[in-house]
């Protein structure tokens, strides 16, 4: 397929002050602020699918490192799914009451891999240099898209893993929509529907409305385009334009960009077409990449 250009974009400025922790690489601890404006180009016009690359203008920010250690260990040691939900509402990670909801429905530790304290507010390793995302991540991400996961709409999930935020989306668009998760990694693919069987999201599963399909997720999935809400669980090193163009007039993506510095972009397109972009927070995320890269085949 070919991909059009993008027209605009907009751009929101956040003050250094608004510091935040968002980390999904277990192995290291970063301190997120909030990103002034950036503007988008378009790269690789004559790709089959080409991309939007992100260019910030400036860069601005003070870090506490009290802070941040303060804010990732505070939720070690909890046991319970309820328990790390009512904990992230009491640090003002979750403010929804839709999504402190879904989350206390859909257990995470049914996600995690066993011997991993599933309600930790950290990243996992769930195998083939995959990771799931930290409980904070995911309820970020869910409220940042919470007004495109009404009952009916559509919902994609690129890269997702152990299946834990697509059967989130399920729960939220309900069995009159649909939520459609992609996983490169056969056996994270097979792994994910195991773990929605076990939730209470399997209903979903098994009529249809919800599904998990293998395959290159920087392509989307266009079978049920367009989508009204986007979530891509990887960092591309530029915004893929196969994905801005499953996405729907009014509809809301949020994903990862960069390589060694990323940031979490929420990129809508309005009801004609134009994209408007913001960074929400730096992050850290495992690379958007092929299958055979990830695994380190050559």
């Amino acid at each position: 397929m070919h991909c059009g250009a993008v027209t605009a974009c907009g751009s929101r400025y956040y003050t250094p002050l608004k510091r935040r922790i968002s980390s999904t690489t277990p192995a290291a601890l970063i301190v997120r602020h909030l990103r002034p404006p950036c503007r988008i180009s378009v790269v690789s016009p004559h790709s089959s699918c080409c991309a939007v690359r992100l260019f910030r203008t400036s860069f601005v920010g003070d870090i506490s490192l009290f802070d941040a250690m303060k804010r990732y260990f505070s939720g070690s040691g909890i046991t319970e799914n309820k328990k790390m939900v009512e904990h992230l509402q009491h640090f003002g990670v979750i403010s929804s009451v839709k999504v402190a909801e879904v989350m206390g429905t859909i257990d995470r530790g049914l996600f995690v891999p066993d011997g991993s304290p599933p309600y930790d507010d950290s990243p996992m390793l769930i195998g083939y240099n995959a990771t799931i995302s930290a409980p904070h991540m995911h309820a970020m991400c869910l409220e940042l898209l919470e007004k495109k996961l009404q009952p009916g709409m559509r919902a994609l999930d690129i890269g997702s893993g152990t299946g834990y935020l697509t059967a989130c989306f399920a729960m939220m668009v309900g069995a009159e929509g649909r939520a459609i998760g992609v996983e490169h990694i056969p056996e994270l693919a097979a792994t994910s529907i195991e773990n929605i069987q076990k939730s209470e999201a399997a209903s979903l599963l098994k009529d249809g409305s919800l599904a998990i399909h293998v395959g290159d997720g920087r392509l989307g999935w266009p079978e049920f385009a367009p989508y009204d809400a986007i979530h891509v669980g990887a960092a591309a090193p530029a915004i893929p334009q196969c994905l801005i163009d499953q996405l729907k007039p009014g509809g809301r993506l949020v994903i990862p960009v960069g390589n060694i510095f990323q940031e979490l972009q929420v990129v809508d397109k309005d009801l004609k077409g134009q994209i408007h972009c913001h960074s929400q927070t730096s992050v850290r995320y495992v690379p958007l990449t092929s299958r055979q890269h990830q695994l380190g085949i050559q």
